[in-house]
């Protein structure tokens, strides 16, 4: 039995010391049985019992284990990013929709969603927004999100009834308890401002704001949606892990990717990986081969069908 393995990890510490105890009760037994053998049948009694405690114990705690390596590798935390993409303000309206969409089906799963940062455009779209989302098997369901997203629309703006083509890119980000990156202070540059909008005075007149810019790789991160100076500074420290994190994941991606059966797609932010024609009433997910009708429905947040199909898939790949 690997005890060690159990003392070792702070989910199962306090019930290691319980086993301990089982294990040293279970060797006073054989030690008293072995000075007097009359008892055997009460001893075999007594550590039945015991065998039954400590297999009970054991299995809770490989449950606790398991359950951790799983929320390692498919975290209840992510980042959420929509960008716009070629297409100008049309290309902001659907990084918007998007973002809108995204937030539907996070409320009907009952996760938590917030606003960590966006940059409005004066028509309501979006050049960019970023979101923190919480919930289990947050990163599981939405890991297939990160791509190129493509729209095919005509404009209401658009006097000749000519379809438009815009896109915007999505970029899910997991947020792990412990990151496998230590970045030097000397790397960061740290900005911080108001950090405007709404939220009273506080958030207008007290620079609560914070931009850190990774000088090696020109990665930007901006938080405001915390009240404190050291809350948005502690956020955007785990956004800017996470972007590292996920460049490093891409780069090894790309060398292996012939290897990786499971992979749909190259989860690469370049890869164009959804087209939603508006006039077909048709979504399509170029890397599965699929389409869904019925776009109000889906950009209302009713993504269900999609995710469910994006993991069938991957299942498929890794069997």
């Amino acid at each position: 039995m690997e005890l060690e393995k159990y003392k070792s990890n702070r989910k199962t510490a306090y019930l290691s010391e319980s086993l301990e105890r089982l294990l040293k009760e279970e060797e006073d037994i054989h030690a008293v049985l072995k000075e007097d053998p009359s008892i055997s049948e009460l001893a075999k009694k007594e550590l039945a019992e015991l065998e039954a405690r400590k297999d009970a114990l054991q299995n809770q705690m490989d449950n606790i284990l398991k359950d951790a390596e799983e929320e390692d590798m498919f975290p209840n935390e992510l980042v959420l990013e929509v960008r716009a993409g070629v297409g100008g303000e049309e290309a902001a309206l659907f990084a918007r929709k998007l973002a809108d969409m995204y937030r539907a089906y996070v409320e009907k799963k009952r996760w938590a969603i917030v606003v960590v940062d966006e940059s409005p455009t004066p028509i309501g779209g979006y050049k960019e927004a970023t979101f923190e989302i919480s919930g289990k098997g947050a990163y599981k369901t939405l890991r297939f999100e990160t791509g190129v997203h493509r729209v095919q629309r005509v404009p209401e703006t658009e006097k000749s009834g000519r379809v438009h083509t815009s896109t915007a890119s999505v970029a899910i980000l997991p947020i792990r308890k412990q990151a496998n990156i230590i970045i030097p202070p000397s790397d960061i540059e740290i900005e911080f401002s108001r950090a405007g909008g709404k939220g009273g005075q506080n958030v207008n007149k007290v620079e609560t704001a914070v931009r850190l810019t990774h000088k090696q790789t020109g990665i930007v991160v901006r938080c405001t949606s915390e009240r404190s100076q050291g809350r948005n500074r502690e956020k955007a420290m785990s956004i800017l892990l996470s972007k590292l994190e996920r460049m490093r994941e891409e780069e090894e991606a790309k060398k292996y990717a012939g290897a990786r059966k499971e992979q749909i797609g190259t989860g690469d932010r370049s890869e164009k990986i959804r087209t939603y024609n508006i006039l077909q009433d048709r979504i399509t997910d170029h890397r599965i081969k699929e389409s869904w009708h019925n776009l109000p429905s889906i950009f209302e947040g009713n993504l269900g069908p999609i995710m469910e199909a994006l993991e069938q898939a991957s299942v498929e790949r890794q069997s």
